[in-house]
């Protein structure tokens, strides 16, 4: 048994720039650093040593919520050292768990060098605007940025819905309300129910996870609402899928209508670890898909034909869209990514060979070189 603290460990995430830290029964502690895992001393933890560490993260009211349900979600604050988001979980009858860092300080959209279209659509006046991925793809990032560009531009009233709250706003122009799922609300639905009293200009749903808090968030959208959402897809068109398939068949075609009358853009992105970067600042670089809602491509979500949004993607780059593959192209043409990592984040690897032009030569240099207005597409998001 250790007597380590998870002050210790949490510690260690922060000076190796780290992204996460799991800790688990029969192992030692594990730290994610620059996307990659690797165990933090040789010492196993025991049962006891992972439930001291969870503990004393909590309050006896999340105590008893795990004792109940086996799982939680929670955030973690060490003065001085930062904010974490904690997942804790049973694992082969032992708690284990898996914690976030959390950056204290809200990075800018030049810092993440997101496309300007982003700055656009975040100063629409209504709709829902979607940032969609696979876990860790940083998805709150992008969506704290865009946050916080409204809250220092323009005097609006945000409303925040999270599980749990990463980012901490300072209001400058706007007035901000953040409400965490287990402390301030009971669900996402109820607070989207609760919100429409609530005089928000903008509203940040956390994760749209299920059919009401989808609904919800519609609803909010067509009614005058500035709406930002979540999901875990990982293309526009399987968001728009995922989005109507939680609906009862009878339904769909009436969402389908709501959709194409409510959404305003998806982003769909991924990280990717940059060509000799050490862990750190930097160390990924973003990939991201656009979609921007035209009048062509709400005919096509009203009309179910999601297959060919794609290809409409491929036409509008005068609307500023891009298909993964075009950034995957981009990263990997201006030398920023290896073609093994660009080619494992696609999800169409016959058209990404074909726009790069095969695969690169032996001495591993990208084929081609970057035109200037490529080359402006290559972003990177510190950190996470």
């Amino acid at each position: 048994m250790t007597t380590m603290m998870i002050e210790d460990l949490l510690q260690e995430v922060v000076d190796r720039s780290g992204s996460d830290l799991h800790i688990a029964a029969g192992l030692p502690p594990c730290i994610r650093a620059g996307g990659k895992l690797s165990y933090y001393g040789k010492d196993s933890l025991s049962p006891e040593d992972t439930q001291r560490m969870i503990f004393s993260m909590l309050n006896n009211n999340q105590r008893k919520q795990l004792e109940q349900n086996w799982e939680l979600d929670c955030s973690y604050g060490v003065v001085g050292l930062g904010r974490f988001r904690v997942n804790v979980y049973k694992d082969k009858g032992s708690y284990a768990a898996a914690l976030r860092a959390l950056s204290t300080k809200i990075p800018t959209m030049e810092q993440l060098s997101l496309p300007p279209i982003m700055r656009e659509i975040a100063e629409k006046p209504r709709g829902l605007v979607l940032v969609t991925g696979p876990t860790g793809s940083g998805k709150t990032t992008t969506l704290a940025a865009l946050i916080d560009f409204i809250n220092t531009g323009r005097s609006e009233h945000i409303l925040t819905v999270e599980d749990p709250i990463e980012y901490i706003y300072k209001p400058v122009k706007s007035f901000i309300n953040q409400r965490q799922i287990g402390e301030d609300t009971k669900s996402f639905a109820n607070a989207l129910r609760a919100a429409m009293r609530e005089d928000p200009d903008v509203i940040l749903v956390g994760e749209m996870r299920d059919l009401e808090t989808i609904q919800l968030a519609i609803t909010a959208a067509e009614t005058g609402h500035l709406v930002f959402g979540t999901l875990h897809t990982s293309s526009a068109a399987q968001t728009v899928d995922r989005m109507v398939d939680v609906f009862p068949p009878v339904q769909q075609q009436q969402v389908r209508v709501q959709l194409s009358n409510s959404l305003v853009a998806v982003f769909s992105q991924t990280l990717i670890p940059r060509k000799n970067a050490t862990t750190g600042v930097g160390s990924r670089c973003l990939a991201q898909e656009i979609m921007i809602v035209t009048p062509a491509i709400a005919n096509l979500v009203r009309e179910g034909k999601t297959a060919q949004i794609y290809s409409a993607i491929q036409t509008g780059g005068q609307y500023s869209m891009r298909t993964m593959e075009m950034a995957l192209r981009d990263l990997y043409l201006n030398d920023s990514i290896t073609f093994e990592n660009a080619m494992m984040k696609t999800s169409r690897p016959e058209e990404l060979l074909r726009m790069i032009g095969g695969p690169p030569p032996t001495n591993g240099t990208p084929r081609g070189s970057m035109s200037g207005s490529a080359r402006t597409a290559q972003t990177s998001i510190p950190g996470r």
